[in-house]
């Protein structure tokens, strides 16, 4: 799956603006219009470009409150229980398998303070889990968009 410079150029492009258009796109990158299209199009079907997305500013849906919660499990539980664990939980709006003491990271978006107590708690509750440690993030200093 080679991509080439140019494609990287298309690619930043689109990460930077979803909506520009495949001339502004060609005019950044010295091709036409439909060469973009053939090359956005490759990018697409080989799996590289994998979607377009609109970036919503959660704290506009009243989600002020962010925070990173390690989960511990008990011995022997699969990837795919805790997987099934979180996916009813629409607060966890990302989750990783990682190494060190904890077996999973979960990061979690709620209301305010009250709110996230209470997702944690539903995790709490989840047979499976033996504990929990949480970090509230204060404030984001980078963000990069992939």
């Amino acid at each position: 799956m080679r991509v080439d410079d140019v494609d990287r150029k298309i690619l930043a492009s689109l990460v930077d603006d979803g909506r520009s258009t495949y001339d502004e796109i060609g005019r950044r990158v010295s091709l036409s219009a439909p060469a973009v299209k053939r090359r956005v199009d490759r990018l697409r079907e080989r799996g590289v470009l994998r979607g377009f997305t609109a970036l919503v500013d959660p704290a506009a849906l009243g989600a002020t409150t962010e925070a990173l919660i390690e989960l511990f499990y008990a011995p022997g539980i699969g990837l795919d229980q805790v997987r099934e664990s979180l996916r009813p939980l629409p607060e966890v709006v990302e989750a990783w398998s990682v190494t060190g003491d904890a077996d999973c990271i979960v990061r979690v978006r709620a209301r305010d303070p009250q709110d996230l107590e209470r997702v944690i708690m539903e995790l709490q509750r989840e047979a499976s889990v033996v504990r929990t440690r949480s970090q509230v993030i204060m404030s984001r200093l980078i963000e990069r968009r992939d």
